[in-house]
């Protein structure tokens, strides 16, 4: 029952995001014309989109692996605004008429990125060893570890997002960059004193 309150809510908070989108693209700067497939704004909606649904899978795991509500709730509300951002860029693309997968992750920022190590596509990405080491953790081990990957997921995500903020051209996209890089850098602070009361610090 807890499973499917989750996905309820994360399924509402896509489809509000997806209701504001026509508005926000249309509507935002007086836009004549869409973005290019290889643009800035077209790039970070691609890569953000495969970056939040990492964080979105990781918020899943951690629940499922410990009954601290502190970390269950900081999870629950990861999982709640990324999935809501995601749908919000996954949306743009589609309006736009562009593809949702990149072939050469990072490219719009200028940088020549190819797959990483074990998995991790972009900045800050867990790899899949990473992954799967979460999912076979249960209690504290869990929590210190999801805090870990979260808070290089949040500085790998910042980058990307102030990337946006001075490459993107769309001032709606923009905002959004500019909010997850205020939203993240505060999370980064109170995952960094959740580690602390467990003893533990972030990863160097």
């Amino acid at each position: 029952m807890r499973q499917l309150g989750w996905i309820a809510g994360t399924a509402a908070a896509v489809l509000v995001a997806t209701g504001a989108i026509s508005f926000a693209v249309a509507g935002d700067d007086g836009a004549s014309s869409a973005p290019t497939a290889d643009s800035a704004d077209a790039g970070f909606a691609r890569d953000m989109a495969v970056h939040h649904q990492q964080a979105v899978e990781m918020s899943f795991v951690v629940r499922d692996r410990t009954d601290d509500e502190e970390v269950r709730r900081l999870a629950y509300d990861i999982a709640q605004t990324q999935a809501n951002q995601r749908g919000m860029m996954i949306g743009w693309l589609d309006l736009w008429g562009l593809p949702k997968v990149s072939s050469t992750p990072m490219a719009w920022t200028g940088m020549d990125m190819a797959v990483g190590e074990d998995g991790a596509l972009m900045p800050g990405m867990a790899t899949d060893t990473e992954m799967e080491k979460l999912g076979k953790l249960n209690g504290e081990q869990a929590e210190i570890f999801f805090l870990q990957l979260m808070t290089d997921h949040h500085k790998g995500g910042i980058h990307m997002a102030e990337s946006c903020v001075d490459r993107c051209t769309v001032g709606v996209e923009r905002r959004l960059a500019q909010g997850m890089v205020d939203g993240q850098e505060s999370e980064i602070g109170l995952m960094k004193d959740m580690l602390a009361e467990r003893g533990a610090k972030p990863r160097p």
